[in-house]
């Protein structure tokens, strides 16, 4: 493994230290304080402003279009991650977009892309089901052909960032007894149509997502992405990225796999117990001093840069079982007043390792559960074949 790092031409570095300034203005401590309260990992204004300044068609395009250089986008994401700007929904944004410029119609791209990279438009994802678990392809969700357009019933579950979006990328069921890869069209639905309704659930971490019915909506045709019941083609894209199952680039500038941001949050919790465990009290003694307690906090480290270092959909899960393994370490390591979250007069480290605690059972569930994505490793990265769910067979005496 290349541990190198990349020397910066003055140029790249002015953009840095440009970047940095702009992202510290942006994202103030009354950012972090209301996205903390709300759980939305959204704020429409430092969205806006990224938007007016050319960032999100920067970050968007390839560097053949006007887009950043590879350096630069590294340097981006890596400052964009230090300022904790608030992210979720201009990654799914940005992964729908794709979505719309390589199967939308030239009048719907002509709709939604420019106001993207204004900022205007957000766009989420409507594809788990309330009963569908993590198999989307057993959708529910009825489109049916009537003139000119389609009408819509159904409802998903899980569509964080629909109360701040305009369009959703939807999954419905077009052919009901078709085999069921065979049987979806996507749209991108607008959520201002009659008949649409979002209501707010939050999670255990203090998220917010959303669970959505949708009424006899009715869309024009112009809003179907790709073929009717070629659904599966048009998702196959965005699923393998937030699946992170996606080829490494040759130039090693990439994330080594999905969740980095959320593993930035785990590094966060391990380097503030880091610094309280060298901090001496009034007696001069140090908690490092106490070999249980740098054997946990070893242990965590030593957890923390294997999860970081694993590729791939690899990465994927050790982050999601690291974050669940290590945080109820780091909690017991500041002891009683680690359970006070971000903000609380008292909290032991701002709240970080509490706030990892939360958010670890949920890393594990995004875009599948952690056993959906080790069934994914056996079967198509280490050709064990397919999992079986069968009973076991009872041997005859």
């Amino acid at each position: 493994m290349d541990f190198s790092q990349v020397e910066l031409s003055d140029e790249d570095r002015a953009f840095r230290d440009e970047a940095r300034e702009f992202l510290q203005t942006q994202v103030t401590d009354e950012v972090r304080r209301r996205d903390r309260e709300t759980g939305d990992n959204f704020d429409e204004g430092v969205h806006l402003a990224l938007g007016a300044a050319g960032y999100l068609a920067l970050e968007w395009k390839p560097e053949s279009d006007g887009g950043f250089s590879r350096v630069r986008r590294r340097i981006w994401e890596l400052e964009k991650r230090r300022a904790h700007v608030p992210w979720v929904t201009w990654g799914t944004t940005a992964m729908v977009a794709r979505s719309v410029a390589k199967f939308g119609s030239a009048e719907l791209q002509a709709e939604v892309m420019p106001k993207v990279f204004t900022g205007e438009v957000r766009l989420c994802l409507g594809y788990t089901e309330p009963e569908g678990g993590s198999d989307i392809a057993t959708c529910k969700t009825r489109a049916v052909r009537d003139g000119d357009g389609w009408v819509i019933n159904g409802s998903k579950m899980f569509t964080t960032g629909a109360h701040n979006c305009q369009y959703v990328f939807l999954i419905t069921n077009t052919a009901p007894d078709a085999p069921k890869h065979k049987s979806l069209t996507m749209f991108l639905v607008p959520l201002d149509s009659p008949g649409v309704e979002i209501q707010g659930i939050r999670t255990v971490d203090g998220d917010r997502t959303n669970i959505v019915y949708y009424s006899d909506v009715r869309v024009d045709d112009k809003y179907r992405l790709g073929e009717v019941n070629a659904g599966w083609t048009v998702l196959r894209e965005p699923l393998n990225t937030e699946h992170g199952a996606v080829a490494a680039a040759p130039d090693g500038l990439q994330d080594t796999s999905i969740m980095m941001h959320q593993a930035g949050s785990m590094a966060t919790a391990v380097d503030n117990a880091v610094a309280a465990v060298t901090r001496p009290d009034p007696n001069g003694r140090r908690l490092i001093d106490d070999e249980s307690v740098a054997y946990r906090l070893g242990r965590c480290v030593a957890r923390l840069e294997a999860a970081l270092s694993s590729p791939n959909i690899y990465g994927r899960v050790a982050i999601a079982q690291t974050m669940r393994d290590i945080s109820p370490d780091l909690m017991d390591i500041h002891g009683a007043a680690s359970a006070l979250p971000f903000g609380t007069d008292g909290a032991a480290d701002d709240g970080s390792a509490e706030y990892v605690y939360r958010f670890a059972p949920l890393v594990g569930i995004y875009g599948g559960t952690l056993e959906v994505f080790r069934n994914m490793i056996g079967q198509y990265m280490l050709g064990l074949g397919k999992p079986s769910y069968s009973a076991p067979e009872q041997k005859v005496s």
